[in-house]
């Protein structure tokens, strides 16, 4: 399953590419848990996280703890492929029986692949609503630098589509036919209508006292960052009055993009991007 596809590993994304000047742009978090939600409506991939994760214990630090190898495998320069591989490697005994009785692995070319994807998706909606439309040039370089960027993790491409024509058309049926609400997406959205857990650190009246606005900031960036097809299965209100505040959000984000060079790298930037790129200055590649 992967030693062929380690063969065939390709240089390392660059400081040239497009997925490098958007992937760890801090304004990619203002999509909210997009991605993370969309992986786990599969339900290989939502079983799999259900049966072997401590996603439900500890939410916010196993997105922590995912998140960073991620990000290495895009910004880790030769680095990049030995990050991917042992992302991969994590995932070799995940696997185990779905409720229908099917068997599942996370290592399944199809499974791994949906994952990836939705960090492709994740980006291109990212930069579309807070930062510039995309021409289709762009979205086709986007396209293919993202598939350097999967063959980082060794695994079998089998399941890639092989352009961008071709991922629109895989995207749509995933949507459309392929995820579902499963529990650990449910789970993972739980707080849009419960509220945000409160730290155990931060005493009670506290919490009460600032959580009203926590919780209506979450909302609003979780449910508006999702698909509408997610916020459907996933039963999430989401009214015309809703999305006409988030465009305007989302416009007003997008205006002060004029304004965004000029701030700190610390601040338009997550860590793994800002080491990459200083790297690149030292080497002279950017």
């Amino acid at each position: 399953m992967t030693d062929e596809a380690d063969a065939r590993t390709p240089a390392p994304l660059g400081p040239g590419s497009l997925t490098w000047r958007y992937f760890g742009d801090t304004r990619m978090l203002l999509v909210g848990p997009r991605a993370a939600v969309l992986q786990n409506m599969l339900p290989a991939l939502g079983q799999g996280v259900l049966d072997h994760s401590v996603f439900f214990a500890e939410t916010f630090a196993r997105v922590r703890r995912s998140a960073g190898p991620i990000l290495e495998t895009v910004y880790g320069g030769e680095r990049s492929a030995a990050t991917g591989r042992r992302v991969r490697d994590h995932h070799r005994e995940i696997k185990g029986t779905l409720p229908d009785g099917s068997r599942y692995h996370a290592l399944d070319p199809e499974t791994y692949y949906w994952a990836h994807a939705t960090f492709l998706d994740t980006m291109l909606y990212g930069v579309e609503t807070f930062v510039r439309p995309l021409g289709e040039d762009d979205r086709r370089r986007i396209y293919e630098e993202s598939k350097t960027w999967f063959r980082m993790y060794g695994v079998s491409d089998r399941a890639m589509p092989d352009d961008w024509d071709a991922f629109q058309a895989y995207w749509k049926r995933m949507l459309d036919e392929e995820i579902v609400p499963h529990r650990t997406a449910r789970y993972g959205v739980g707080y849009v209508t419960k509220g945000l857990p409160a730290p155990p650190k931060v005493p009670a009246p506290v919490w009460r006292a600032v959580s009203p606005p926590l919780n209506a900031v979450a909302r609003f960036i979780t449910v508006g960052g999702l698909h509408p097809r997610m916020r459907e299965l996933l039963d999430l209100p989401w009214s015309a009055a809703d999305e006409r505040r988030h465009r305007r959000f989302a416009a007003a984000v997008r205006a002060a993009g004029r304004v965004w060079p000029l701030l700190p790298e610390a601040v338009r930037y997550l860590p793994p991007a800002r080491r990459a790129f200083r790297r690149a200055r030292r080497t002279g590649a950017v």
